[in-house]
């Protein structure tokens, strides 16, 4: 039996979280070994390289003004995942990191209301006490003691809930159905363009910032294959599974299923770098997981009535 368009857009968007979560298993691979944002770099230029190249034919007709826009996106973006890699690097537990990231879910209605005066549903400030108190648990041994990798990872949830905001808006001609005489940018374009930019602005930041040395006199083939791998399998192929699983289906339950990164994460670090989480840890990681939940309640209600009716 054929499965319908709904279906399969769902189980591309579990494959794509899948693939987002393992790449952090190859991020933190590379970032043992060499520069945080050099490797950044590399990653995304690697990856928005191969995009524009096989989706080139996207890219006629852009206007300057497009381009411009996607290059704003970028520049946020940019800031965001240097955070990440920052925290990447510095961080003693990859799982936990992964559900101080996923804040940014519930962080983007936020800033969508305090920058651009968008209105939110009433779930949208349940659930931000909900993720503070999660966050604290995470933070409190001995008292308020947080480590400089969850500071770094709750900067980048920060950035890149702006960063997302700006995305939907660049994609969107009328954002939260207002007018706009601006052109949305094609999805596709949009986001080549916005990994490159990465790439470019962490390749600026390395090379004030981080010594290149013994780095590329000692670039080993496992170095080259994590790297490879994280701009191919984590990136690339990532943001295509994504944007596919999107066109298909307007029903799909992807915002969900997306929230369920951070637990393949914990689940692939316990597995690759035998991470293991104390009781406080868990209900901390567990109780921001219950925030997305919320935050996404008019999304969890509807994927539960439809699985119940079936």
């Amino acid at each position: 039996m054929a499965l319908s368009s709904t279906i399969k857009s769902d189980l591309l968007f579990v494959l794509a979280a899948l693939l987002a979560a393992i790449s952090w298993m190859f991020s933190r691979e590379a970032v043992l070994a060499m520069p945080p944002l050099l490797f950044l770099s590399l990653r995304f230029l690697l990856a928005g390289g191969v995009l524009g190249v096989v989706g080139y034919k996207h890219f006629q007709g852009l206007t300057g003004q497009q381009l411009r826009r996607a290059f704003k996106v970028g520049l946020v973006f940019g800031a965001g995942m240097s955070c990440w890699v920052t925290g990447l690097h510095l961080t003693s537990h990859i799982g936990e990191g992964a559900f101080i990231i996923s804040l940014n879910v519930v962080f983007v209605p936020v800033i969508a209301r305090l920058v651009f005066a968008e209105s939110q549903p009433a779930t949208t400030w349940f659930a931000l006490p909900v993720a503070m108190a999660g966050l604290a648990l995470l933070s409190l041994d001995d008292g308020f003691d947080p480590e400089a990798g969850q500071f770094f990872f709750l900067l980048a949830a920060l950035v890149l809930a702006f960063y997302f905001t700006l995305n939907s808006r660049a994609a969107n001609a009328n954002p939260a159905g207002r007018q706009s005489h601006r052109a949305a940018v094609p999805v596709y374009p949009l986001t080549t363009l916005a990994l490159l930019t990465v790439g470019l602005v962490t390749l600026v930041l390395s090379f004030s910032l981080e010594p290149w040395e013994p780095t590329f006199s000692d670039f080993g083939s496992n170095l080259v294959l994590w790297i490879v791998l994280s701009a191919i399998v984590g990136t690339a192929a990532r943001f295509f599974v994504q944007t596919w699983a999107q066109s298909l289906s307007a029903h799909s339950h992807g915002v969900v299923i997306l929230s369920m990164e951070p637990i393949w994460v914990a689940l692939f670090a316990a597995g690759w770098f035998g991470e293991t989480m104390v009781l406080q840890q868990f209900a901390g990681c567990a109780i921001i997981f219950t925030a997305l939940l919320i935050n996404r309640w008019q999304t969890v209600r509807s994927l539960l009535s439809s699985t119940l009716q079936r």
